[in-house]
């Protein structure tokens, strides 16, 4: 009996003695999180080239809806002896020639003269009627965001013959009419000129187009990423006329921000947006890009790579279960869940690097978090080995390459003929993208990387 009773002490000794030794269990302090991260984070201010495209035909089309009907009306007779009235009679035409505008306008004159020695009352007014075409040669020049022309008209072609009304008739007059039309051509030139003026006043459209790309947009929906543009200043050269359109360097000096969480308000002021004449403007454009991983898919993707691997040192093993991340005091802490020798969590911290040829996120500096000054030695002091460490180590890093080419796929769409609104086209490329910095949050790791690339903004079909 007593045999026996010292046989199942034994054995319970036993029992408890092996799995002592095959099992200890660690209860290590859990760092608590850091909440102090900024939801917004702002690159460096970069600076887009684009190119911008004014066709003659979205000037023609522009000019014809602005001259409708009467077009000009002049009643005061004693200013200069002269009452006019105009109006066009069919849509006017635009072309280049010569490395100048070539206007063609048909249009149906109305004037009065009034003559005479004013001695003793003796004068008289006469009503001539012209109904033709005019052909002026225009100089061009973009000012102030305006295009200004300096206009000459070349040729008159009559689809009637003149007219003077005498005795209220109209008696033809084509044969004394050519030679005094200079009284109609400073006027007429003056006329489109002005018009052209107010019609070709780019500067409201560059502002729409500007606060169409300053709408936040979402660069990603699983992450909650948006993408903000602030345009500061705004940069033109001199217009060039290069046969059927009008062209300039457009330069945008702005930031680019990328936050996460809720869609961020649009900031845009188009009163604080300043205009600038240059004379050169770089053809390139630097573009910031932001891939975000949340620490729950940091963590999904670090816990595949434990999968099926053992770590181990003489006869104790350990596998890791589990992995969650967060941040705490600018580091990451990784807690790993293990089963094997140790059963319970230990707690690793780390700075996040990238590594630019597997474009994998990785952690330098990485060290346990001891709670108390021996805790794990007493527990478990095989896994302070720097070789148990270093494996570890290798199995705690993700890819971001997915990130980036979503990131870049988001890019895109805004680059492949995007109209921000009706007759505004934007193209460009993108290059290879280089990494800037590794920024974390309380709620994410965040890589910057750079890209660089070209644009172009094209302006034809406008309403």
């Amino acid at each position: 009996m007593c045999s026996a009773k010292s046989t199942a002490l034994f054995l319970s000794l036993t029992l408890l003695l092996v799995g002592c030794s095959t099992s200890q269990k660690i209860e290590a302090l859990k760092p608590l999180p850091s909440n102090d991260a900024p939801m917004v984070y702002k690159t460096k201010t970069s600076f887009v080239n684009m190119p911008l495209e004014i066709t003659l035909k979205e000037i023609e089309n522009q000019l014809n809806k602005t001259l409708s009907g009467q077009i000009y009306d002049d009643s005061n007779l004693e200013d200069d002896k002269t009452e006019m009235k105009i109006w066009k009679t069919a849509p006017i035409r635009i072309t280049e020639k010569n490395g100048r505008i070539e206007t063609v306008m048909p249009l149906k004159i109305w004037a009065k003269f009034k003559y005479g020695t004013e001695f003793m009352g003796l004068n008289d007014t006469r009503e001539i009627n012209l109904n033709g075409t005019i052909t002026m040669s225009s100089s061009v020049r973009l000012s102030n965001w305006k295009l200004n022309t300096t206009s000459k008209i070349e040729d008159f072609e009559w689809s009637e013959s003149p007219t003077i009304l005498v005795a209220g008739k109209n008696v033809p007059i084509t044969y004394i009419i050519n030679p005094t039309l200079s009284i109609f051509k400073s006027k007429m030139a003056k006329k489109i000129d002005e018009a052209i003026e107010k019609t070709c006043d780019f500067k409201p459209y560059v502002l729409d187009v500007l606060e169409k790309m300053s709408t936040p947009f979402v660069t990603s929906e699983q992450y909650q990423t948006w993408f903000k543009l602030i345009p500061i200043e705004v940069y033109v050269t001199d217009a060039v006329l290069e046969k059927t359109q009008i062209k300039m360097d457009m330069g945008l000096k702005c930031n680019m921000q990328t936050m996460v969480g809720l869609q961020p308000k649009n900031t845009f002021d188009r009163t604080a947006i300043q205009f600038k004449a240059v004379t050169k403007i770089p053809n390139t454009v630097t573009a910031n890009v932001v891939a975000i991983s949340t620490y729950d898919s940091a963590s999904r993707i670090i816990t595949s790579n434990f999968k099926g691997k053992e770590f181990a040192s003489g006869s104790r093993k350990i596998v890791v279960e589990d992995v969650a991340l967060w941040q705490k005091d600018g580091k990451i802490i990784i807690a790993l869940g293990m089963s094997g020798s140790i059963n319970g969590s230990i707690y690793l911290s780390g700075i996040p690097n990238y590594n630019p040829i597997t474009k994998e996120i990785y952690f330098d500096q990485m060290d346990y978090v001891l709670d108390t000054k021996g805790l794990l030695t007493r527990t478990a002091n095989w896994l302070l080995q720097g070789v148990i460490l270093k494996k570890i180590q290798e199995n705690c890093r993700y890819s971001i390459k997915d990130n980036l080419e979503e990131g870049k796929k988001s890019m895109l769409p805004y680059l492949s003929n995007y109209s921000p609104m009706k007759g505004v086209f934007v193209n460009g490329t993108m290059g290879d993208f280089e990494f800037e910095k590794v920024e974390i949050t309380d709620k994410a790791i965040i890589a910057f990387i750079t890209t660089a690339g070209k644009m172009s903004v094209k302006i034809d079909g406008m309403e």
